[in-house]
Order: C-alpha cells, then structure tokens, then sequence
C-alpha cells in the first residue's frame, strides 16, 4: 500500500513538474512565434506601355535582412484604390481593376512586422497575359524607418516565375549566399 502512495506522489510532482516546463516553455514559443502584426500599403505603377496592362493574378514576396519574409498571393484581391502618380492623392474611391496601362495602384496588407527595413521585393505573374510594371514600394505604416525604397522594374515580367530585386547585405560562404529567412504567408 506504501508502495502505491510513494507512486502516486511521484506521478503529481511528475505532472506538477511537466506543467511548470510547458508554461515556461510556451511564454517563450509564443514570444517568438507571435509577433505584432503590421499594416504595410503597397504601391505597384503599371506603365503606359501599350499590352502593359494585365489581369492575371500577382503575387508579392518582400522582406528584410532579418529572416522575415511577408508572401501575398494573388494581390489583386488587396486592392484599395488607384493614386495619381505624380502626387500622392487618392484619385477617387471607385473600385477598379488593377494593373492597368498607365496607372499606380496602392494595396493594403497586414501581416508580421518585418524588424530592420525591407531590402528586396519580387513579383510573381501568373496566367497567360503580359505585364510591365514600372515600379513598386512597400510603406510600413506602423514604423516608417522599415519601409524600402522603390524597385523599378521597367520591362515586362516572365510568367510563372519570382522575378525582382534584392539589395539587402549578404554573407558570402564557399558554398554561395547565405540569406536566412522565415516565410509568413497571408491567405487572400
């Protein structure tokens, strides 16, 4: 009977132990996996080029130097209006199609906050139609020290395939680039 008890009292300091590891354990997860979200606006400019336009669907990846990495399929669907591009203005509230010839457009997109400032951006042209984009800029609205400079793009994009630029700092290993970075994908 002595013998039952001593295991029984082994089993809750067991259980009392693995609970006391698993919520110090999950604090720690949950910090790191978890972070804030940010509100970044992403505006693309079509140019006037003729067949320049496109209504395919567009894919987006950017990030930062720091492992964070924001992918957005099928952009389109993050439309929120059309700006005149010489001054930052809202033209008007009227729905529109994106990616057409000669026009900037502005999309809005939440996502984890990137932690230094976005330094390479690439879009993705999937579907049958071409497309020539002029340039694109990723504004972090909640820390406007992390947004990136444009990327001008100026010739039309291969379909099917990432195709961008990536000025962000790189370790040169014998093995070729080293770039560490962590994928968080936003569903439309």
């Amino acid at each position: 009977m002595e013998l039952l008890k001593i295991n029984r009292d082994h089993f809750l300091f067991c259980c009392a132990l693995l609970h006391v590891l698993v919520l110090a354990g999950g604090e720690s997860l949950e910090a790191s996996q978890y972070k804030k979200n940010c509100t970044y606006v992403i505006t693309i400019e079509t140019t006037c080029t003729w067949g320049a336009e496109t209504s395919n669907h567009v894919s987006l990846r950017f990030g930062d130097t720091n492992s964070s990495e924001i992918l957005v399929r099928q952009l389109n669907s993050k439309h929120l209006r059309q700006v005149d591009p010489l001054e930052p203005q809202v033209l008007d509230d009227i729905p529109r199609k994106p990616f057409q010839a000669c026009t900037v457009d502005q999309f809005v997109v939440s996502a984890p906050c990137v932690e230094s400032p976005i330094c390479y951006l690439y879009l993705k042209l999937i579907g049958n139609d071409d497309w020539r984009p002029g340039f694109a800029q990723v504004q972090v609205l909640d820390g406007s020290h992390l947004s990136s400079n444009y990327f001008y793009f100026r010739r039309y994009l291969p379909r099917h395939v990432w195709h961008g630029l990536d000025v962000c700092d790189s370790e040169v290993t014998p093995f070729g680039l080293k770039k560490k970075r962590k994928v968080h994908v936003n569903y439309p």
